[in-house]
């Protein structure tokens, strides 16, 4: 907890409130009509022109579904805005579309994937960096984090409470990221409008392996089209985002893709810890001061230090308790009463084990907590509660959807996504968007080679294991100057904030000065730690801190340039005529 690299930042519980060429893109007579209905609006320069697209694909979410390569063309919308940040007003281009990646080995088109982009007008591109975003699942679209975080629009929710029904509205973002970096949002296969291309199948891209290795491609494809090789690159992913980014950055190191940073926001490196009771600990107790449950007095009043009092706790005495369940200290039991606001008989009865679940897949701390007012707490918030009783108890907690953190905003995600996409970004489509896609998890293949070979994926039991912290060390060893960022909601049960930290430090990178290009922050929010008012505000600050550091070391950003030319200049020694066979 105390370990130099991550040691706990203080979070205030509260915080203040080049566009691409669309030369060359191709519109079907369709599309054409419908830009020529629509009328232009201006943004700052009367030249330019909106160019609103229509899509009549049918992009199929199935496994075995895929578009014809007939259909497999890189089309866009492209709109102009302007937004004002920190005081600055920024006149920028959003260009909503796909792009076609394809195999590495036949050059073949293997997917065409939808993606959202919001770019800087003016910029020259080795000034101005490009941040990646995705969410998790996996089977997730981006666009919980594109409307959520730091693009310059976002939704605006109630959170911790219920955001009520229709009319919901948008507002600029005054903590966007775009007077930092441009900004691109990934869509993988079988999510928002992205599909295979036959003979490929959605399925083929529905793995571990798999899916980094197609949203490398795309990034590659993102970078060529738009003249972009040279602009320092960031990642933003989040949950299971954060594997993905692991694997996808040393996967892009290998291919002469070289990074400036990475976020990993709600991280889970080591599926083998998911449900570890010492890391959950910590969240539990923040669960009960929250609610006023704690039976510690008097009730501490800074939440970051008494995360650190239960840290200190749980990987010390509280460890100790589950090695020797059934022998019990009561001193130890009377302490985790107090700190989760449980009760020791009922603890007991848990064998003491904060973080176990029923058999119908219920945390048995959310549903407890509050049982006598008849509400459990959100996993991904736990700030978030909801009536427990009658039907809504009992729909399968397996299914995401009764989880009272994200019927909190559910509805107001699906209504704006859809306005702002069709009627500001001027995108249209006759498919229906798949913004979270079961199929794609149910079918995930959690199979991974890291770097050294090894599988690391899936144990002879057939268990996900996926460790991708190895991964991480990597290419940090590899890359000195790559600066990680990991950042994490305090109120998330999913991916608990101090398991994050026993994984990180655990991570095999030896060097200790590479290790202080690793920080980690902790905010008083939940799983989508931006939809918390103030702790956006904050982790915008601490991106912002982080993207200058990264960028503004020439040395560093030399030697990170030297090291993407020399590993391509390798690859392209590897490929000339003179090595083949």
């Amino acid at each position: 907890m105390n370990s130099d690299p991550l040691e706990m930042k203080r979070i205030p519980a509260t915080g203040t409130g080049v566009a691409p060429d669309p030369g060359g893109i191709k519109q079907p007579p369709a599309a054409e009509e419908h830009a020529a209905k629509a009328p232009a609006k201006s943004a700052g320069k009367k030249h330019q022109q909106d160019q609103p697209y229509f899509d009549p694909v049918a992009y199929g979410n199935g496994p075995d579904d895929a578009i014809d390569p007939g259909e497999a063309d890189e089309n866009a919308a492209i709109t102009h805005h302007t937004v004002s940040i920190g005081g600055e007003k920024i006149a920028y281009t959003a260009t909503v579309g796909h792009l076609v990646t394809v195999d590495p080995s036949s050059s073949k088109p293997e997917a065409k994937m939808f993606f959202v982009a919001f770019t800087k007008d003016g910029a020259k591109e080795e000034e101005r960096p490009l941040t990646f975003f995705y969410n998790g699942g996996p089977g997730s679209s981006s666009v919980f984090v594109l409307l959520g975080s730091f693009a310059p629009r976002r939704i605006k929710t109630s959170m911790p409470g219920f955001t009520p029904p229709a009319p919901y509205e948008m507002e600029d973002n005054p903590d966007s990221l775009l007077d930092k970096s441009d900004l691109i949002f990934i869509n993988p296969v079988g999510t928002g409008y992205s599909a295979a291309i036959a003979p490929n199948k959605n399925r083929d891209f529905w793995g571990v392996d798999q899916d980094a290795d197609s949203i490398k491609q795309f990034i590659k494809r993102y970078l060529t089209k738009n003249n972009r090789w040279n602009s320092p690159k960031f990642l933003f992913g989040e949950s299971y985002g954060t594997a993905r980014s692991c694997v996808l950055a040393y996967r892009l190191h290998e291919d002469g893709v070289d990074l400036n940073g990475i976020t990993l926001q709600s991280s889970i490196l080591d599926y083998s810890q998911a449900g570890n009771p010492v890391g959950a600990l910590p969240t539990a107790a923040a669960d009960a001061w929250y609610h006023k449950k704690l039976g510690v007095h008097p009730t501490p009043t800074n939440l970051l230090n008494f995360m650190e009092e239960v840290a200190e706790f749980s990987r010390t005495d509280y460890l100790n308790a589950l090695r020797k369940f059934p022998q019990t200290d009561d001193e130890v039991v009377e302490k985790l009463a107090e700190y989760t606001g449980i009760d020791k008989v009922t603890l007991l009865a848990w064998s003491l084990d904060i973080a176990a679940y029923d058999s119908r897949g219920n945390s048995l701390f959310l549903t407890t907590l509050l049982k006598s007012k008849g509400e459990a707490l959100g996993s991904y918030d736990g700030r978030v509660t909801a009536i427990s009783t009658g039907i809504a108890g009992k729909i399968d907690p397996n299914s995401g959807g009764n989880d009272p953190t994200m019927t909190a905003v559910s509805g107001v995600y699906t209504s704006m996504w859809n306005s702002y996409l069709n009627e500001q970004l001027q995108f249209t489509s006759t498919s229906s968007f798949t913004d979270l896609n079961d199929q794609a998890f149910v079918n995930w293949d959690f199979k991974h080679k890291d770097p050294t070979g090894a599988e690391k994926g899936v144990d002879s039991k057939g268990d996900i294991v996926l460790y991708t912290a190895g991964d991480l060390a990597a290419v940090m060893a590899l890359n000195v100057d790559l600066k990680v960022l990991s950042a994490n909601g305090m109120y998330d049960f999913v991916t608990p904030f101090y398991q994050t930290i026993i994984d990180l430090q655990r991570m095999p990178l030896i060097d200790k000065t590479v290790r202080q290009n690793l920080s980690a922050t902790f905010y008083p929010s939940g799983h989508m730690v931006y939809l918390d008012g103030g702790s956006r505000t904050q982790l915008k600050a601490d991106l912002a801190k982080m993207y200058e550091e990264a960028t503004s070391n020439h040395a560093a950003m030399s030697r990170i340039i030297t090291l993407q030319k020399r590993t391509a200049d390798k690859i392209g020694a590897a490929l000339s005529p003179e090595n083949a066979g």
